[in-house]
């Protein structure tokens, strides 16, 4: 046998692996519409050309794989799938389908509407690469203006910006939070003003567009946090107070981690969200279709 195989075809590919899905020669021929002994002509070539011997003949009665051959089946199967992926996203881009999407998420989008949006988007355009950001705030419009997001998902923030489009998809409702343990748990009420005693935990981003603003913000001692997890933890440490969304939360305040205060000056509110895009950058066929997931998800 040649040290060095040569190179096979894809038809030769294709013949060996419908004889191992078939499990006879006159079983692939069936399959291909060839006569069996062009099958079996193939598989010698293939045998010849790589130096191997890829099916035992002699001792059963049916073509058995050897050892060679479960090797090479496994590296065929590998070659096969990525031309049907190849194929499969140039037929995409031939009809106007986006080879990729970029999507830029509000830290606050609960996870379960992520995740339904995801593997819905998945499982419709598995061709299309999608690359994800979780960010906060103004850093999502951020992202879209300067085009490192197709999409983006935010609170209107940036409602005065101009070059965006905004679709309503929702909200989720903040509740102001502390451990069970925190001067402010204890009050029922607490009086007006017993929150700026406080030291409140906020979330900031360090985009241009909300560097410097600040939202249900009610404490001169405050502590900037840039991730929602971070400021998570710190809130069932006692370490300060602030507003979560509930759905982050519910959890905490069964198990009684955390509980809701009771703040004159700040009850619950809702958080609202918008897909956006840029204006001058309408989106493909994959970016609309997961807009319309997000809009499903509220009707």
């Amino acid at each position: 046998m040649s040290a060095d195989p040569g190179t096979p075809t894809l038809d030769q590919l294709r013949v060996f692996l419908t004889v191992v899905e078939t499990g006879s020669f006159a079983g692939a021929a069936r399959k291909l519409y060839r006569a069996t002994s062009v099958v079996s002509y193939a598989i010698a070539n293939l045998e010849l050309q790589l130096g191997v011997q890829l099916f035992d003949r002699k001792t059963t009665r049916k073509p058995q794989l050897t050892e060679a051959g479960r090797t090479v089946l496994a590296e065929a199967r590998t070659v096969f799938n990525g031309v049907d992926g190849l194929r499969a996203k140039v037929k995409g881009l031939v009809q106007g389908l986006e080879a990729e999407v970029r999507l830029a998420l509000d830290v606050m989008l609960p996870a379960s509407r992520v995740a339904d949006a995801l593997k819905a988007f998945s499982l419709e355009f598995p061709t299309v690469a999608l690359r994800l950001q979780v960010e906060a705030l103004g850093a999502i419009a951020q992202l879209v203006l300067d085009g490192e997001s197709t999409l983006g998902v935010s609170s209107p923030f940036h409602a005065d910006v101009s070059g965006i489009e905004r679709i309503g998809i929702g909200s989720v409702e903040l509740i102001p939070v502390a451990a069970p343990d925190h001067p402010l748990a204890l009050g029922n009420p607490n009086p007006p003003g017993a929150a700026r005693d406080h030291v409140q935990l906020v979330l900031s981003d360090r985009s241009q567009l909300t560097r410097d603003k600040d939202y249900a913000v009610v404490s001169p001692r405050s502590w900037r946090l840039a991730d929602l997890g971070a400021k998570h933890m710190l809130l069932r440490e006692g370490i300060g107070w602030g507003n979560m969304p509930t759905d982050m939360v519910e959890d905490d305040l069964a198990t009684g981690r955390l509980v809701q205060l009771n703040l004159p000056e700040l009850q619950s509110r809702p958080y609202i969200f918008d897909v956006i895009y840029r204006t001058d950058t309408p989106p493909g066929p994959a970016a609309r279709w997961l807009i319309e997931r997000f809009v499903q998800q509220v009707r």
